[in-house]
């Protein structure tokens, strides 16, 4: 049994959490996954995976055995990588996290491109607006759209986006139009969160940052979600430019608070270590940092 390829198919087996689809992925039959694994686990002398007809679940054996095959595979790639650098062209599998709504408008054109240009790179990608543990789950890059990094966070700042205070004319018809963030109050507003304690709305005023809490009639973990309730006249919502520009454009949402223009927010790649950063991430951090940076600075 060659112990590297059998950690790489287990590592295959616990992230895809089925031994036909790290098959399909490793170009290889089924019964020479299901082989290596078991000979993996009668030369530990532990169970590591537990099998039923639709999922495979890692044991605690198998959760700590996966962590360590991650960095000695990883030591591996940085050692054969630092030698052939100079001399290859970027290739292997990447997963990368990102937000649900600026993933699909904006990343995945660029990521699109990005594969024309580094064919061999092969890209897994996992929408989601949540904060996940990297290394827990396999991520080899994440993308964050956020002000508030976690501390000690491994990151690069590839560009910006500014945040709107919007409504549907038909609820300022109705309700008002505040001329001051302080007049929120008196609103409904349209939150983003994922929790149901208020996060605050924080815009300039008087050339410092002031936090302000509205009642939020709706809260929800998904700018689209929020922006569809506004437009359809539930409230006031503080939204990306990527998710509201088109709804701005078309007259289905009216820009309000101008003269009080929240902190745009950073987009950020994140790593899960700082140990080793695969040609592979680097490149494409190079691409992404150069393409969102071109569109935070376009004339808006």
């Amino acid at each position: 049994m060659n112990r590297i390829d059998a950690m790489n198919m287990f590592v295959r087996v616990a992230e895809l959490g089925s031994f036909s689809a790290a098959a399909n992925q490793l170009g290889v039959a089924r019964s020479m996954v299901t082989r290596q694994i078991a000979s993996l686990e009668t030369y530990l002398g532990v169970k590591l995976m537990v099998r039923t007809t639709r999922h495979v679940s890692l044991t605690s054996a198998g959760h700590v055995y996966l962590e360590k095959c991650r960095e000695i595979l990883g030591l591996l790639e940085e050692a054969e990588s630092g030698l052939m650098a100079e001399r290859s062209t970027p290739r292997g599998r990447l997963r990368i996290s990102l937000p649900l709504s600026f993933g699909l408008r904006r990343l995945v054109p660029v990521l699109n491109d990005f594969c024309h240009l580094y064919p061999e790179i092969k890209l897994a990608l996992d929408f989601s607006d949540r904060t996940l543990n990297l290394a827990e789950e396999g991520i080899d890059l994440s993308i964050r759209i956020t002000n508030l990094l976690d501390p000690g966070a491994i990151v690069r700042k590839l560009g910006e986006c500014r945040l709107i205070t919007a409504a549907s004319p038909a609820y300022l018809e109705e309700h008002g139009t505040p001329e001051h963030p302080g007049e929120l109050i008196r609103h409904a507003c349209l939150g983003y969160s994922p929790q149901v304690n208020n996060r605050p709305w924080t815009y300039s005023v008087n050339g410092e940052g002031e936090s302000f809490y509205p009642p939020f009639r709706l809260q929800a973990n998904n700018g689209d979600a929020l922006a569809h309730a506004a437009i359809n006249g539930l409230g006031i919502t503080v939204q990306p430019d990527f998710i509201l520009e088109d709804y701005i454009e078309s007259g289905q949402l009216q820009v309000i608070l101008e003269g009080f223009e929240p902190t745009p927010l950073g987009i950020y790649s994140v790593l899960p270590s700082t140990r080793y950063m695969p040609q592979r991430v680097r490149v494409l951090i190079e691409y992404l940092s150069k393409r969102l940076g071109e569109a935070s600075s376009a004339p808006k």
